[in-house]
């Protein structure tokens, strides 16, 4: 992928001691945006009853999450201020601290595939061996064209049916059943609606070319064919900078890596914090963060071991970290068109292609790890996430929001950040001790 040369900057230094309305004019400014093109993320009303009414079912009301900015991403040479809905302290400031050690060396490069997702059509009792594999060869040319004509504003797009193939497989008490795999390129959706129809169209042509009976038909969310490659790059030196990185911390954080290659029970949990990352941004844009899960996990364990998905090394004067991972994500359709906080994200996000988005996200995903795994590898996970979740143990207390920065501070200093510190200091706070 061509890296382009970045009109804007992302660096915000002092982003986190602004006020939220502060904030919200320096992301529109960042966006080329005016503070009253982002009032749905401000405002206590930012999804409409009316709205979330046609959205689910039973429908009572709203449940809120904090809606947050990462800053100093900079991916193939573009910068971004990426939104992020979690209840985590410290996920939104680790990105953006990762994001800037990242962003000095020519930033995070990251590469797609094509949108290709997958529809399955299942066999039950299939026919012979052979007999499967030639119908579908035979009849590729007329299973395209009866699809295709069916969708033709997913043609006009530019995507569509781009082939076919079968797996045989043996079901858990040895009896044979067969799947067909279509292949459809879905451009910017997600693409559920469209596989899931040619799932369905196919497996009555399948159905009636071979006389066997069709079972299930239905998107698969293991898009293996849809993924993003990204890479990261920390300049090593001497001591630590705003974009270096000393090298003893680097050789920690590759050991730490392969600890989660190696090791299931240590993958999971960076994969984990990976995830943190990319399902910040998913719920801030509307996305199905479920599917999104279910395949990186599955993805992570594809060749039969689970393991991480990203993977740091030391090379040549470098902290270098790659992941590749994959991304059914869409910038058209669901709730992208009807939710007023996730169209104000995509403006500020700037991306109208979901291959741009994806990279993005994973770019997300990629800092995530190298925080986290940093934190762990050097002062630990827990105390920076301490540091951060002070604030929430102060309001737990009864704090109000001008006092739990005070609180806060107190709690620090004494190196404590539990319950009963934080009554005790805002008792000393009342008190003016």
């Amino acid at each position: 992928m061509t890296t382009m040369f970045h009109t804007r900057s992302s660096r915000l230094p002092g982003f986190f001691r602004l006020s939220a309305d502060e904030r919200i004019r320096a992301v529109a400014a960042f966006a080329g945006l005016e503070a009253s093109d982002l009032d749905a993320l401000s405002s206590p009303d930012g999804l409409p009853q009316a709205v979330a009414a046609n959205m689910s079912e039973n429908v009572v009301g709203r449940f809120s999450l904090p809606i947050a900015f990462a800053t100093n991403f900079r991916v193939n040479g573009l910068d971004y201020v990426v939104p992020m809905v979690i209840e985590e302290p410290s996920v939104v400031a680790a990105a953006s601290f990762a994001a800037r050690l990242l962003r000095d060396v020519d930033g995070i490069v990251a590469v797609s595939t094509e949108p290709i997702m997958i529809g399955q059509i299942h066999f039950p009792d299939p026919p012979p061996e052979g007999v499967l594999e030639d119908v579908v060869e035979r009849h590729l040319g007329e299973l395209r064209q009866c699809l295709d004509k069916n969708h033709p504003r997913l043609i006009a797009a530019g995507g569509g049916f781009r082939g076919a193939r079968v797996r045989r497989l043996v079901d858990p008490d040895g009896r044979p059943l067969a799947v067909v795999h279509i292949h459809v390129d879905v451009r910017d959706a997600m693409g559920a609606n469209a596989v899931n129809s040619m799932a369905e169209e196919a497996g009555t042509l399948l159905s009636e070319w071979t006389g066997s009976r069709v079972g299930l038909r239905i998107l698969s969310n293991l898009p293996i064919h849809r993924r993003v490659m990204v890479e990261g790059r920390v300049r090593l030196g001497e001591t630590a900078g705003t974009s270096t990185m000393p090298f003893d911390e680097a050789e920690r954080i590759e050991e730490a890596s392969r600890f989660a290659e190696a090791d299931p029970y240590r993958a999971v949990t960076a994969n984990k914090g990976i995830m943190n990352g990319i399902d910040a941004v998913l719920l801030a844009t509307g996305q199905d963060f479920r599917a999104v899960e279910a395949a990186a996990h599955a993805f992570a364990a594809y060749d039969g071991r689970y393991t991480a998905l990203a993977k740091w090394r030391v090379e040549d004067g470098y902290m270098v970290g790659r992941m590749d991972i994959p991304l059914a994500l869409g910038t058209v359709g669901g709730i992208t068109s009807i939710h007023p906080a996730v169209r104000a994200n995509f403006k500020i996000l700037g991306v109208r292609e979901a291959a741009r988005f994806a990279e993005v996200v994973a770019s997300v995903g990629l800092a995530q790890n190298l925080a986290a795994t940093r934190a762990l590898a050097s002062e630990g996970i827990q105390r920076g996430h301490m540091r951060l979740h002070a604030r929430t143990v102060a309001a737990e207390a009864g704090a109000r929001p001008e006092e739990v920065p005070l609180v806060v501070a107190a709690m620090l200093a004494r190196e404590r950040t539990d319950a009963r510190a934080a009554r005790e200091e805002l008792l000393r706070l009342r008190d003016g001790l």
